[in-house]
């Protein structure tokens, strides 16, 4: 074996040991993430929520799904587009900050998303996760639209090694902060998957937005 697959084996087994296992990141979102404690809800009609007809199928059966066409490797991300909602925005990546909240993408800049590193990247077995801002003071952030996604429609991730994953959502649902079923949302399927995050639900001054919407995606294709 070559002196540089060595290296990128022993650069892949860091990243892995550095990734927080999902029981961990669950209850670090259970009360929601630092990004949707910041959506301001103050407009005259709020973001679309989740049709009851988008919720995941429950039967294990349909839970289930084939192969994914192909299992990528580690990369950044540059880019997320959902044609569905008209969403094309860059992508950083994002951790945990200082009290243990997932971080958000920049304040100054609503339209981009953050790709949590302390998971997979999109394409890579297991369950990628991508949050984004609903909205602020100003308007509409970039995934103000989510909770109007449906069954089929299509996720697209565009990483730095040229490739892009192309999700198939599968389900949308909207989910209390306080009762966030973390094993649901983050459990791997054993094929690359992907969540894409906002808040939504109920929305009062006092507590902001009261649930979090959940977009569940599998790898469909890859260009």
């Amino acid at each position: 074996m070559s002196a540089s697959r060595l290296s990128e084996l022993a650069e892949e087994e860091e990243r892995r040991r550095k990734r927080a296992p999902w029981g961990v990141i669950a209850l670090v979102l259970l009360t929601g993430l630092a990004l949707m404690r910041n959506g301001s809800g103050e407009f005259d009609v709020g973001p679309p929520q989740p049709a009851s007809a988008a919720a995941p199928d429950t039967s294990a059966a349909l839970e289930t799904f084939a192969a994914a066409p192909v299992t990528l490797p580690f990369s950044a991300v540059d880019r997320v587009r959902i044609p569905a909602i008209q969403v094309d925005a860059p992508v950083v990546p994002v951790g945990l900050d200082a009290d243990g909240w997932v971080a958000a993408p920049p304040p100054e800049n609503p339209g981009t998303a953050g790709w949590f590193t302390g998971a997979v990247s999109p394409g890579e077995k297991g369950t990628a996760v991508v949050v984004g801002h609903v909205d602020n003071k100003q308007g509409p952030a970039v995934f103000y639209g989510l909770g109007a996604l449906k069954k089929g429609n299509r996720v697209e991730v565009v990483r730095q090694d040229g490739r892009t994953a192309v999700f198939e959502v599968y389900g949308v649902e909207v989910f209390e902060k306080n009762n966030f079923p973390g094993d649901r949302v983050y459990g791997s399927k054993g094929t690359p998957e992907l969540r894409v995050i906002t808040c939504g639900g109920g929305f009062s001054k006092q507590n902001g937005y009261d649930g979090n919407v959940v977009v569940f995606a599998r790898l469909a294709s890859v260009g």
